[in-house]
């Protein structure tokens, strides 16, 4: 039973996001950013947050229509009180208030790996498997835009190109397509200094797997520093010495960071693995090589390493989740002119992801046996929770 009250924060709810992002985690990490309203407005903090993620939810809908999603089914019961939806201007200007810190908080506080031992290719040899790779995304063309995120250059001499552009590489659960961090930055800010702040979410016990550009020794030496392990391609001209050959036809080498000219910094050992894929369409190839911080043949085979290297791929399928599925495939811009309303957007749209992937794992998980979340369908999941908020709004506590 749903009380009346004169107040629609008190009853607006986002169905299944409500069971992730519940109110009084909301209201905590509002008031640990110093975002608590010392009067009552039409548009209190924890409604502006709910509101971001109803944004990104109905991406790429326009902001009032958000706003009666989220109001519908109140109005119908009569429980709208005295309050009434507010203007695009008094949204701005909310938005404004909350800033992008509680976003970015309120993510932190709840991006976590939802794997369990039970969870189909989640692990291999015990470990949590682990992929990251980066993306971009047009932000609309304002001069704050423009100033913060930078922009790509025109191959037609204009000297830019269209649009400014934010950069995120994220950190993705292979299993689960869960994103449990992402690094934001500009079009300038490279994919492997973004990716060194990612190693706040690495623990003992994860493989970390990346493409070319994350075989960084810089890098190497972070991530394996929480106890992570890591296996990552690189370059055909990368210089990888032979140390000691091993059994299983890999070897042992060094790496050591580029920037390092006096060589003052210990190198990383690393075991390097080469391997050809028999692949047709692929005629000339002079093969792959990894290197991995998983030195001992016996416990990390070569060929199993190989194998098991594609599934780096899962990252990308995340990213295209997020920009194509649920951001939208005419939504091509972050609509948002400021750099804070920026981030802001990226935030909502990773905590949308997220709490879509924590509902996929758990009804796969239910089934039995546990079923491969990678095989349920992520435009389902977003269309069954696009219902929840329409038809079920949920009751929150003042």
């Amino acid at each position: 039973m749903v009380s009346v009250v004169s107040s629609l924060p008190d009853l607006a709810g986002v169905g299944v996001l409500t069971r992730m992002y519940p109110p009084w985690l909301v209201d905590e990490v509002v008031a640990a950013c110093g975002r608590t309203e010392q009067r009552q407005r039409l548009l209190p903090a924890r409604l502006v947050v709910y509101f971001l993620l109803a944004m990104a939810l109905f991406s790429p809908a326009p902001y009032l229509e958000v706003m009666r999603h989220l109001s519908e089914g109140l109005r119908w019961a009569g429980l709208w009180g005295s309050w009434h939806l507010p203007s695009k201007s008094g949204i701005f200007r909310a938005r404004r208030r909350l800033g992008a810190e509680p976003m970015a908080v309120l993510f932190t506080r709840c991006a976590r790996p939802l794997a369990t031992p039970a969870t189909p290719g989640a692990f291999w040899r015990d470990l949590r498997l682990m992929a990251v790779d980066g993306t971009r995304l047009d932000v609309a063309d304002s001069p704050a835009n423009a100033e913060a995120f930078g922009r790509p250059g025109s191959g037609r001499g204009e000297g830019v190109g269209g649009y400014p552009q934010a950069h995120v590489v994220a950190l993705v659960e292979c299993g689960t397509h869960a994103v449990i961090d992402a690094a934001l930055g500009g079009w300038h800010d490279a994919e492997v200094r973004l990716a060194e702040a990612l190693d706040r979410s690495l623990t003992p016990g994860m493989l970390v797997l990346g493409d070319r550009n994350f075989a960084s020794t810089r890098l190497v030496r972070a991530w394996t520093a929480t106890g992570a392990e890591v296996c990552v391609r690189v370059k055909a001209n990368r210089r990888l010495p032979v140390d000691r050959m091993l059994p299983d036809g890999s070897w042992l080498s060094r790496i050591q960071a580029d920037d390092d000219k006096k060589n003052q910094l210990q190198p990383v050992v690393v075991r390097v693995i080469r391997y050809r894929l028999d692949d047709p369409g692929r005629p000339g190839e002079d093969g792959y090589r990894l290197i991995t911080t998983l030195l001992d043949p016996r416990q990390a085979p070569a060929a199993e390493l190989a194998a098991l290297y594609p599934q780096r791929w899962e990252c990308e399928t995340v990213l295209d989740e997020l920009k194509t599925h649920q951001r939208g495939a005419k939504s091509v811009v972050l609509a948002s002119k400021t750099p804070d309303g920026v981030r802001q957007e990226i935030y909502a749209h990773l905590l949308v992801h997220h709490a879509l992937r924590a509902l996929m794992a758990q009804a796969a998980a239910d089934t039995a046996p546990p079923a491969d979340s990678d095989r349920l369908s992520f435009t389902t999941a977003l269309r069954a929770a696009r219902r929840t908020v329409t038809c079920t709004p949920g009751t929150f506590s003042p």
